[in-house]
């Protein structure tokens, strides 16, 4: 079912807290007693965000969610609470597999209204993938969650806007991932997916009329004409060709230790890294603590910040939102050309 809401609302953001000893409700405070113009939902255990909020000294009016209620203006210090309770307290820091089904529960809420038009974009503060797992649900991140229960195809991106430099934008041929599984999983089929995924989302969602893509190689020095490996030879090379056929706008495969040169970024609108840990250790190098991930290919908008729970920080009103307020900032702007 779709849900339909009056042109003059404001853009309705489901803000999902994460683990819940971690930062997450934390931040989400942080962004509520901002003047940001949209109509933030918290989906979290209402009591949290109140504990969350009387640690940081912050007075918040916390308002059950009504789906039916449409907001056009909100307070700064205003939050609406879509509550799914935890199934156990929370220390801050502490893990505990008893709240791992109730990560999922927001997750799974945020994904159906957004899905139905409920909600605008999803912004995702941080899960912690362990403890999910320990608890016995195959989890491998917030990606994979969504494209398994929106049934498409999809590719994570990170991208950070610097200061006085062009923005860096890194997409992932493959996400979660141990090293060793990454070659095989990367194929000529999947490749020429996430490719064709990245170029659209960068035309619809990014209004880059013809990206420019640098597609990094597999291997170092991107095979050295197939000395130090042969996936550039039998697998990149030939998806290249044949989506430049297509009309893709593709330079490559790069060398990964070359690429992110700043004179060599400044030609291109995104990198493809073949894997977690060559293109994104860059990214947050140059811009951590206001990056912004986001899935390209779901029929709605997703953004996340770009760390991880932060336990050792929970509780003490030290983690920075920078990144959160990011994310939300992004959402809205991608919400914004999806709606026209």
């Amino acid at each position: 079912m779709t849900v339909q809401r009056d042109a003059a609302a404001l853009p309705r953001i489901a803000l999902t807290a994460g683990e819940p000893a971690g930062v997450g409700a934390e931040l989400i405070v942080r962004l509520a007693a901002s003047d940001i113009a949209a109509d933030l939902v918290a989906i979290a255990d209402s009591g949290l965000i109140e504990s969350a909020a009387k640690s940081l000294g912050v007075v918040l009016d916390l308002a059950p969610y009504d789906a039916s209620a449409p907001i056009a203006t909100r307070a700064p210090h205003s939050l609406r609470v879509a509550s799914i309770p935890l199934a156990a307290p929370v220390v801050p820091g502490r893990l505990d597999t008893r709240n791992a089904k109730h990560v999922l529960g927001m997750l799974a809420r945020a994904a159906d209204g957004a899905a139905s038009g409920e909600f605008d974009a999803i912004v995702t503060a941080p899960v912690h993938k362990g403890v999910i797992n320990d608890a016995g649900v195959a989890f491998t991140g917030h990606t994979e969650f969504f494209a398994e229960r929106a049934h498409c195809d999809v590719v994570m991106m990170l991208a950070t806007e610097r200061e006085g430099a062009h923005p860096l934008r890194v997409a992932l041929a493959t996400t979660h991932l141990p090293l060793s599984e990454v070659p095989r999983a990367i194929t000529r089929e999947s490749l020429a997916r996430t490719l064709r995924i990245l170029d659209a989302d960068l035309r619809a969602r990014f209004a880059i009329a013809r990206p420019h893509i640098a597609v990094l190689g597999l291997n170092p020095h991107a095979g050295e004409s197939g000395h130090l490996g042969r996936e550039e030879i039998d697998i990149i090379e030939p998806v290249l060709a044949a989506l430049r056929a297509e009309g893709l706008d593709l330079c490559g495969p790069t060398p990964a230790d070359t690429a992110f040169v700043p004179r060599q970024l400044a030609h291109f609108d995104a990198v493809l890294a073949m894997y977690h840990d060559q293109g994104l250790p860059t990214l947050k190098y140059a811009g951590f603590g206001h990056a912004v991930n986001v899935t390209l290919g779901l029929p709605y908008v997703r953004t996340s910040v770009d760390h991880g729970t932060a336990l050792d920080l929970a509780g003490t009103g030290r983690a920075d939102a920078g990144s959160l307020f990011a994310a939300t900032r992004l959402a809205l702007d991608l919400a914004a050309k999806r709606r026209g």
